[in-house]
């Protein structure tokens, strides 16, 4: 009885604002350039891929990208795997000197990972989300949420018998991925360095009905001390690759791994399982609050699809198969010792005290009424309509009420 009035305001407002709503409100959001530095790592702390990241899909149905190689809708190729000859590799001086004028992925964005492994960012809590396993893997994941940006998401995946190397190149070939993500759209290479093994790549993901596509321009590098790996993929400005309407680009994305060899859950002492720390966030244009929704709804199904594709790429492997572009670029990094990565860190700790200081200073700001929350959603979809952005505002408001109808 108490909760029938306030569903009634809620549908009536909804429907007149749908089909009431203004012409300006198509104008209200727009696409806009952002540029991704140091600056925004430092502001977005973590940025989604492989394990975390792919929580998305089963939600808001997108996926991982790959390299690929038949032309699409978008004059761009689709749902054939590609081979090492069609992408031309930028082997050439010219585009090699145009690969490290660039600087597409530096050691500032290695600095970055080691911070964000070691938990010295300075960004907020973790808070854990998720702790399950299947006999061959171990999953954990947590969320914050900072001040400024989207969620951030950081998972521990153990994989048991397999090697670091194996995994890394798992990770990195978009060809064997084509093969086990059946939401692809499109992936190619734009540019490789084949001294740091540094790429840039164009992906396109697949979302919804009620969501356009979404292109990503991504850097990506990895560095190897030892046998652990450092693995940076994230957004990058290509003024190459000019924008189109459809698909709609993401400029906001980070998605890095961090690689190593761990003692296996049998106990007998051996290294012989391998553990992979991903950070990861991005700004798609959806409202972060659906975002979230989707990540909980969508984690544990999209993660536990991992396994059995990294054990039928590994059969394959031991086959004889000869390696893809991706794959073989995984294998060129640039090694650093162990010396070097404890002095980032060292370089980074009192940086990161002086940060956690300020922000523990700063008001929460989160406690807000809930009526609040919900009057301010009833507004927006009545207002704005952005891929039918109102239906999954509804949808957020409707659990938020379910929630609090069991509570009374």
């Amino acid at each position: 009885m108490l909760m029938a009035p306030l569903w009634i305001a809620v549908i009536v407002g909804v429907l007149v604002g749908w089909a009431w709503k203004p012409k300006w409100a198509n104008l209200g959001l727009m696409d806009s350039s952002v540029s991704i530095s140091k600056e925004s790592h430092s502001r977005t702390e973590d940025d989604d891929s492989t394990t975390t990241f792919t929580a998305f899909r089963n939600f808001f149905k997108f996926q991982l990208p790959t390299c690929i190689s038949a032309t699409s809708d978008y004059g761009i190729q689709k749902d054939v795997p590609s081979t090492s000859n069609s992408i031309s590799p930028c082997s050439s001086s010219q585009a090699h000197r145009r690969m490290e004028q660039s600087s597409f992925v530096t050691e500032d964005d290695l600095e970055h990972l080691c911070r964000l492994v070691e938990e010295k960012d300075g960004g907020p809590v973790w808070i854990q989300m998720m702790d399950r396993s299947t006999p061959t893997m171990a999953y954990q994941a947590w969320r914050r949420d900072p001040e400024n940006g989207p969620p951030q998401y950081r998972s521990r995946t153990v994989y048991e018998d397999v090697t670091p190397e194996m995994v890394r190149d798992f990770f990195w070939d978009d060809d064997s991925r084509l093969k086990w993500d059946d939401m692809l759209i499109y992936a190619s290479t734009l540019e490789e360095c084949p001294n740091t093994g540094t790429m840039v790549v164009q992906w396109v993901r697949k979302f919804p009905f009620f969501c356009s596509d979404r292109e990503y321009i991504i850097g990506r590098r990895i560095w190897e001390s030892g046998r652990s790996y450092y693995c940076v993929t994230k957004g990058v400005p290509y003024t190459s690759m000019p924008r189109r309407n459809k698909p709609k680009r993401v400029d906001l994305f980070y998605s890095s791994w961090y690689i190593r060899a761990v003692e296996s859950r049998r106990g007998d002492g051996q290294l012989t399982a391998c553990e992979v720390i991903l950070f990861h966030h991005e700004d798609m244009g959806i409202p972060w609050e659906i975002a979230k929704l989707g990540v909980r709804q969508g984690m544990w199904g999209a993660v536990k699809k991992f396994d059995p594709a990294l054990r039928a790429y590994v059969k394959e492997r031991a086959s004889g198969a000869s390696l893809s572009r991706c794959a073989y670029m995984a294998q060129i990094n640039t090694k650093v010792s162990a010396d070097y990565l404890r002095t980032l860190q060292n370089c980074t700790n009192d940086l990161s005290v002086v940060e956690a200081s300020d922000s523990s200073e700063k008001p929460g700001g989160r406690n807000i009424p809930k009526l609040l929350i919900v009057g301010g959603a009833i507004a927006l979809a009545c207002s704005i309509d952005k891929g039918l952005l109102t239906k999954a505002v509804i949808f957020g408001v409707a659990r938020r009420f379910a929630k609090i109808g069991r509570r009374l």
